[in-house]
């Protein structure tokens, strides 16, 4: 499920597998977190990469969870220590029953303080894609780059109502959805309005026309953005899971740190 509430195919096997054909990697380490001064919060996250390389932050869609990046980590960032996050109601991490993006961004910010990641490059998909700007806003300063993947501009939307939660079990809390349905649909207007404080260079990947996202939202979004581009792979909303190895081929050159950052 996305932010937009529109089901997707399953992203993993099972509860923690990889995607089918992506065995040979080594398995990226789970791991789990007590936020200070967050009540009863712990996240949980899966760690890959070389400790001491440039830290990245992954921030899944609604109704995802860390796994969601198993097909494009290796490829995605080779140069960096990853750390891909079950943000809370999801996973294994938290079920604290109060949610929001905003809430979100505080507990991300938690974790870069609890793991002691003063500056992180940050990749955000959909709902994790606010999470990432938001928190870009409020501590431009802890971000080096930053990509959002199909995201929008928060303009208000028309509500719609929200599925009863389904009888099969799921890997999150089905309060996140309306939870954070409610705030997308009437965004507070600050949202908007600080995104000039961006201060991070920012890559925007469209899903282009087949995505469910307008596509003029992402533009709104860009322009608003300081030192921004946007890029289409032609994909749908699910860019890194539809189309993975062109997700890849414009991602990973803009978080090279060794010096092809932005040369797309």
């Amino acid at each position: 499920m996305t932010d937009h509430l529109t089901p997707a195919e399953p992203a993993h096997e099972g509860h923690h597998g990889h995607r089918a054909g992506r065995g040979r990697e080594p398995r990226p380490t789970r791991r789990t977190v007590d936020l200070p001064g967050v009540t009863g919060v712990t996240l949980a996250y899966r760690e890959y990469g070389t400790p001491g390389a440039p830290p990245l932050v992954l921030l899944h869609a609604l109704g995802e969870r860390a796994c969601d990046w198993d097909g494009v980590l290796p490829e995605l960032a080779p140069h960096h220590h990853v750390f891909a996050l079950d943000l809370r109601g999801h996973g294994d991490s938290g079920w604290p029953g109060a949610y929001g993006v905003d809430l979100m961004r505080d507990d991300v910010l938690g974790f870069l303080d609890a793991l002691g990641l003063e500056r992180v490059d940050v990749v955000g998909h959909s709902m994790g894609g606010v999470v990432a700007y938001l928190l870009a806003q409020q501590h431009p300063g802890r971000i080096g780059r930053l990509v959002l993947e199909d995201v929008p501009a928060p303009f208000p939307r028309p509500a719609s109502r929200v599925a009863a939660a389904p009888a099969e079990p799921v890997d999150f809390d089905w309060a996140v959805v309306r939870a954070i349905k409610a705030q997308l649909d009437t965004p507070d207007p600050a949202w908007l309005e600080r995104m000039a404080a961006v201060t991070a260079p920012t890559l925007v990947v469209a899903g282009g026309p087949t995505s469910h996202v307008p596509q003029d939202r992402l533009a709104e979004l860009a322009d608003r953005i300081p030192d921004c581009r946007v890029v289409t792979v032609d994909a749908g909303h699910l860019v890194h899971r539809s189309r993975p190895a062109e997700y890849v081929a414009v991602v990973a050159p803009f978080l090279d740190p060794a010096g092809r950052r932005g040369e797309l």
